[in-house]
């Protein structure tokens, strides 16, 4: 799937903020919350994510979603990310 077909699933699974964001390499996300839950899928590039005690690394084609109110932070990789972003 491309962007245009992430961001139309998310908006088929209610997100009303949908967007593609393009992060520049090894930018890097400390500690944060957003009021409503988020889901990202990874386009091309890496990011990777902690969140709930756990870090994951994600990459093309994988999808992760962060609860409301969840406290998390992120690193992207040596070759930036692009990733479409849903937002509640």
């Amino acid at each position: 799937m491309n962007e245009k077909s992430y961001e139309q699933k998310l908006r088929e699974e209610g997100f009303s903020g949908v967007f593609t964001h393009r992060d520049c390499p090894n930018a890097c996300y400390p500690d944060h919350t957003h009021h409503g839950m988020t889901a990202h899928v990874v386009i091309e590039g890496l990011i990777t994510v902690t969140s709930e005690g756990k870090t994951v690394k994600y990459g093309p084609g994988e999808r992760f979603d962060v609860p409301a109110g969840a406290v998390h932070s992120a690193i992207i990789g040596p070759e930036g990310c692009l990733y479409v972003i849903g937002e509640k």
